[in-house]
């Protein structure tokens, strides 16, 4: 099972540092489906991943090359973690099926909106 994590981790690295994604489109689902965790435990568990080393070689990568704004950065995480911090105490008390369907069809109207807009 330490193998199947190691390798969740590595490919949301790498779709992290190519598309930006990671810890909801790629982790929690690796962990719910592929792993068999609970839906609550794949979130929690995903959100403890990232707490520190959260993209710090790839934002490297991409300050380096001038493209990070610091200001805007700073800001949106200022926002995450209390939007983080609201929406995790309110996820305890939503059923994980909920949780689930929900987190499904936001990927969905993402995708769509996103296909739609692809220029």
């Amino acid at each position: 099972m330490s193998v199947l994590f190691v390798v969740i981790g590595l490919a949301a690295g790498l779709l992290a540092g190519l598309f930006g994604i990671g810890g909801g489109i790629v982790i929690v689902p690796a962990l719910a489906l592929g792993a068999g965790m609970g839906y609550k435990r794949a979130l929690g568990t995903s959100l403890a991943a990232l707490l520190l080393p959260v993209g710090i070689l790839a934002a490297r990568e991409y300050w380096a090359a001038g493209n990070v704004d610091v200001r805007a950065a700073l800001l949106l995480a200022l926002g995450l973690t209390v939007g983080a911090g609201i929406s995790a105490h309110y996820a305890q008390s939503v059923s994980q099926a909920t949780l689930q369907r929900a987190f499904a069809v936001l990927m969905v109207v993402m995708a769509v909106r996103m296909w739609l807009k692809a220029a």
